[in-house]
């Protein structure tokens, strides 16, 4: 009978036999690793598990410290757990919400039938400690899942129930600490005294939990403000209370009952009517005397800028002007100037990248009412060339710029600042999957890009992730730190966006060889869309943000 497992470490390319049945802990204090962080998850066979995981069969391992994504996840879902049970002890009857990330941190809402106050906040954080410092495990529990929402009924927590209940599983899991129940779609720490870094402190008419920088690990991230962020947040959840729903559970009850294509609706003419309200606030600034010449558009990759830009054009024409866009990619340097990054590739991700000089020069000419003839840029080439494109702006033009730069003030630092709108556009949020599970911001637009790629670009979508954290990178340098510059934010992301995306993107994410290192994270993309009910698009407008993904879209691109 087989007694012991052999382990491939992959942090150190050694083999070593283990008993079976040894949990990834055992395993990782064997191997001697010396990690500089902690380690709180591992990849085996290239999918994510917790450390308190049993191996029964050969694998192969590797062991990730805080400073991965998906390690982070573990780390925040357990600090949130801890969150969770100290306001369930110190306030029995409360309800916690964890809303949205923003300012580095997580926005939660904790509903005591009173505004929290700064002793109530010092109470939560000393308990927390507590929890903390008693280094309570965390147990994963499996049971039949009737049995499971008979639980989560006595608690109160319905938004658990009607998840379990729309999810079609004849069996699911929940996690205990200390004799309070809980439910996350991820691994969680294998105990309380794991967590080491994080702060809670009063934050507008909330709490803000704040974790551990992903650098630095040894300390809490910097607090960034981000009023307009946390605004924006807000107006969606309001949204989803127009609509009465909160939750996937919430909206896959609606499905079932028939209500897809009302959601649709309400949705799709939510965002028309915030794009019309923006196009409405650029005219009425100008009539103040006050003339908006110039309008910025930035955001992240896959938020439906290029969508956002034409129906907002539409928007500005039904006010009477007549908007005109230029686009950034025509004013790169010469590939040869083109500056490098860190590994000596060109950087096309960079400001330095366009020729800002020219750019200024034509930019100013065109606000000044004269003709410039205006660059293509060649990419085959690497060179501009003139082509006999020129344009002048008349009485009621408007300038619509958009691009990755567009909010970055060294781009049009000579523009007066009454003369320039700056628009951020971002998926910020859809829905939650419960009230303490959230849907991450970047993985709506991660899978509307491995859509998109698939279908227009004839890219895998392991390449497409094997990308995404350069992406990643290049936005937290050149878009994140001036978002809050923008005079308004729109969310990209529509309510049902991902019932519908669920389709296309499983076959695609499906596809991904389990032996490849994307297989971890699209084994976590499918593991969160199965939550959601799947609707089908012919009800989605051919003008929708989403078709740009898709495909059907009424506009050109």
């Amino acid at each position: 009978m087989k007694q012991s497992v052999q382990i491939y470490c992959k942090n150190n390319n050694i083999y070593r036999d283990f008993p079976i049945g040894s949990t990834l802990l055992e395993i990782y204090k064997g191997f001697k690793l010396d990690f500089k962080h902690q380690v709180v998850s591992a990849k085996v066979n290239n999918r994510i598990e917790g450390l308190r995981y049993k191996v029964y069969n050969n694998k192969d391992v590797e062991f990730l410290d805080v400073r991965d994504s998906s390690a982070m996840r573990t780390y925040v879902r357990s600090l949130c757990f801890v969150l969770y049970k100290a306001a369930r002890e110190l306030f029995p009857s409360s309800k916690l919400y964890v809303e949205h990330p923003v300012s580095k941190g997580y926005f939660c809402n904790l509903e005591i039938g009173r505004e929290i106050t700064l002793e109530d906040i010092d109470l939560l954080k000393k308990r927390m400690q507590e929890i903390i410092d008693a280094d309570i495990p965390y147990y994963r529990k499996e049971c039949r899942t009737k049995d499971a929402m008979k639980l989560f009924a006595e608690e109160g927590m319905t938004d658990k129930v009607r998840l379990l209940e729309t999810s079609g599983s004849i069996y699911t899991y929940y996690y205990e600490l200390g004799g309070t129940i809980d439910y996350y779609y991820g691994n969680l720490l294998p105990s309380s005294g794991f967590i080491n870094v994080f702060d809670i402190m009063k934050y507008y008419d909330g709490i803000l939990l704040r974790i551990p920088n992903k650098n630095n690990p040894e300390e809490v991230d910097e607090l960034i403000k981000q009023e307009k962020m946390l605004d924006v947040f807000k107006e969606h959840i309001q949204w989803h209370e127009i609509m009465g729903v909160r939750t996937v559970g919430d909206m896959n009850l609606a499905c079932k009952r028939g209500h897809a294509t009302d959601l649709i609706n309400v949705a799709e003419a939510l965002q028309e009517k915030k794009i019309s309200q923006i196009a409405d606030d650029i005219y009425n600034r100008g009539s103040n005397g006050k003339r908006i010449k110039l309008i910025l558009i930035s955001g992240p990759s896959s938020s439906g800028k290029t969508t956002f830009s034409k129906r907002l054009t539409i928007q500005l024409m039904t006010n009477g002007l007549k908007p005109v866009s230029i686009s950034l990619d025509n004013y790169f340097v010469e590939r040869e100037d083109t500056p490098k990054d860190e590994n000596g590739d060109y950087d096309y991700e960079s400001l330095y990248a366009l020729d800002l000089k020219l750019f200024e020069e034509q930019l100013q000419a065109l606000l000044r009412g004269e003709e410039v003839k205006l660059p293509t840029f060649n990419f085959s080439t690497g060179k501009k060339e003139y082509n006999g494109n020129t344009l002048k702006l008349n009485q009621n033009s408007v300038l619509i710029l958009e691009g990755i730069h567009a909010l970055n003030p060294e781009l049009t630092a000579h523009i007066p600042r009454e003369n320039k709108y700056m628009v951020y556009v971002s998926a910020l949020t859809t829905i939650a999957i419960d009230d303490h599970n959230w849907i991450p911001t970047t993985d709506n637009r991660l899978i509307r890009r491995i859509i998109r790629d698939h279908n227009y670009r004839d890219y895998s979508a392991e390449e497409t992730i094997g990308r995404w954290q350069s992406v990643r990178s290049g936005e937290d340098k050149w878009i994140f730190p001036f978002q809050e510059n923008a005079d308004v934010m729109f969310n990209s992301a529509l309510l049902f966006e991902l019932a519908v995306l669920r389709q296309y993107a499983e076959p695609i994410l499906m596809c991904v060889p389990r032996n490849d290192p994307a297989y971890s994270e699209a084994y976590r993309l499918l593991k969160f869309l199965k939550f959601f009910h799947p609707i089908q698009d012919k009800e989605i407008p051919p003008t929708s943000l989403l078709r740009e993904f898709l495909g059907g879209s009424s506009f050109d691109y």
